[in-house]
């Protein structure tokens, strides 16, 4: 897996920064595997998605997840730190389709994500996404049964592809209290891509109105002699 470069972290910036969520994901999906066919990402399953992704994170940032988070109860500011290598190791890849009451569901796909954003509620998306992935005529399944069955259907694909949903369980140091937040893959590297991309710009502007050089011939340099310059210039 090739890191992003510098032009490239810019250009992923430029064309995903106005995007939605779901279509950024994607486009990231793209960049971690550019020979597979971008009209057919859409329909890869998300633990697919997300492994890509990781990936492609791990290569450009390094192996470590670190995140911040408040405890929904007192407040108390906790951190995540997480071992890529480890999550991806304990993946194996999505299965193709599970059974629940001799009905076969397969893993969601980010198409099905932008399918049920129009849904009004989060049962109503939920019974959508059911019947999206179920294989065979969703819409003339019985809505009864798929919201019975949904807890099950969840555990199920969340076995199948242990990567759609990267959950972690905490505990409050403060106050005690435990409970489980999910951490969105795409997400996360996005606004690390966000954050450098903004430094990379700055970088440039400084460089080309201290030197005259174009962006190519500043994006070019190696990171250390780019931030020489601007230890330079800026002293």
């Amino acid at each position: 897996m090739r890191p992003l470069s510098p032009e490239l972290m810019l250009r992923a910036w430029e064309h995903g920064r106005r995007r939605h969520p779901i279509d950024r994901a994607v486009m990231l999906h793209a960049l971690a595997e550019p020979a597979l066919d971008p009209d057919r990402l859409p329909d890869a399953p998300l633990g697919d998605r997300n492994a890509a992704i990781l990936r492609l994170r791990q290569a450009t940032f390094g192996d470590r997840l670190r995140a911040v988070l408040d405890c929904p109860r007192c407040g108390e500011r906790l951190e995540l730190d997480a071992d890529t290598t480890t999550l991806l190791s304990a993946s194996a890849g999505a299965e193709a389709s599970v059974e629940v009451e001799g009905l076969r569901f397969r893993p969601p796909t980010s198409r099905d994500l932008i399918g049920i954003l129009g849904e009004s509620d989060a049962e109503a998306a939920r019974l959508r996404l059911l019947r999206l992935c179920l294989i065979g005529d969703g819409d003339s399944a019985d809505p009864v049964l798929l919201a019975s069955l949904g807890d099950r259907v969840e555990d199920a694909l969340e076995q199948a592809d242990s990567l759609a949903d990267l959950t972690f369980g905490f505990v409050c140091d403060a106050c005690g209290h435990e409970w489980q937040a999910s951490i969105d893959v795409a997400a996360f590297l996005w606004d690390e891509v966000d954050l450098h991309a903004r430094r990379l710009l700055d970088e440039v502007h400084v460089l080309a109105r201290a030197y005259g050089w174009s962006e190519a011939e500043i994006l070019a340099l190696p990171e250390e002699r780019r931030l020489a310059y601007i230890e330079r210039v800026t002293s």
